[in-house]
């Protein structure tokens, strides 16, 4: 698979409240991320990283998202914006996420929703899924999983691909040289690769990335960094 990468955007989620939302200091457990969305439907804090939009690197990236005829996976869905974006699209829509509350929540907050959503855990997702869907978005859930998981979460992902689909992933990615301080874990280029399988395309890759920087990535679109796409995505940067 064929990824491309887009660099230059400020993250739209605050690192620092991740970090001390309860649902991210024990990441092998999802009993943690369920209670913080129950504390959300009683009326309590705002789940962190729900935004209330999709994110942006979706709704402005310039790859075809023509869904009719298309099924598509929302990997993590979280409150489901990102799921209500594409079937708005007019692709058939599948969403899971592990909290069965945050399920509940997208169906009340998106109560005519066409999308059809699962409780599931990323890494053990059901093998009908398997090279089910024509496009898939991974947005931000791997890093949120402790890096001794990332390469397990990455392989099941890619799996859920059908041959000549798209694959999306929107990550903060990091250097090599940088520790990961998490949770979230940012991903390194050399994971970032994995989602396709391969290294880097000779020559793909312009510059050295510093610390922390959101990165999108979409299949079938070498190379991996374009310097027009990276202005781009600058321009649209808060």
């Amino acid at each position: 698979m064929a990824l491309s990468l887009t660099s230059g955007w400020r993250s739209c989620c605050d690192e620092r409240r991740l970090g001390r939302s309860p649902a991210m200091k024990d990441p092998d457990s999802h009993e943690p991320l369920e209670e913080l969305y129950r504390a959300a439907a009683g009326g309590g804090d705002r789940v962190p990283w729900d935004r209330g939009a999709p994110h942006p690197l979706l709704e402005h990236w310039d790859g075809d998202l023509a869904g009719a005829g298309r099924r598509a996976l929302v990997v993590g869905s979280g409150l489901g914006t990102d799921a209500e974006f594409l079937a708005a699209c007019g692709f058939d829509v599948v969403a899971f996420d592990a909290s069965p509350t945050a399920l509940v929540l997208c169906r009340e907050r998106f109560p005519d929703s066409v999308v059809d959503y699962q409780v599931a855990d990323l890494l053990e997702l059901p093998a009908a899924w398997e090279q089910a869907f024509g496009f898939v978005l991974e947005s931000l859930t791997v890093q949120s999983m402790a890096p001794r998981h990332h390469a397990a979460a990455t392989s099941s992902v890619a799996r859920m691909v059908a041959p000549g689909g798209v694959l999306l992933v929107i990550a903060t990615a990091r250097h090599d040289d940088v520790a990961p301080s998490g949770p979230p874990w940012p991903l390194t280029r050399a994971e970032i690769d994995a989602f396709r399988g391969r290294r880097p395309a000779h020559g793909a890759h312009r510059g050295r990335p510093r610390g922390r920087r959101p990165a999108a990535l979409a299949g079938r679109v070498p190379p991996l960094m374009s310097a027009d796409r990276e202005r781009g995505l600058r321009s649209l940067a808060p």
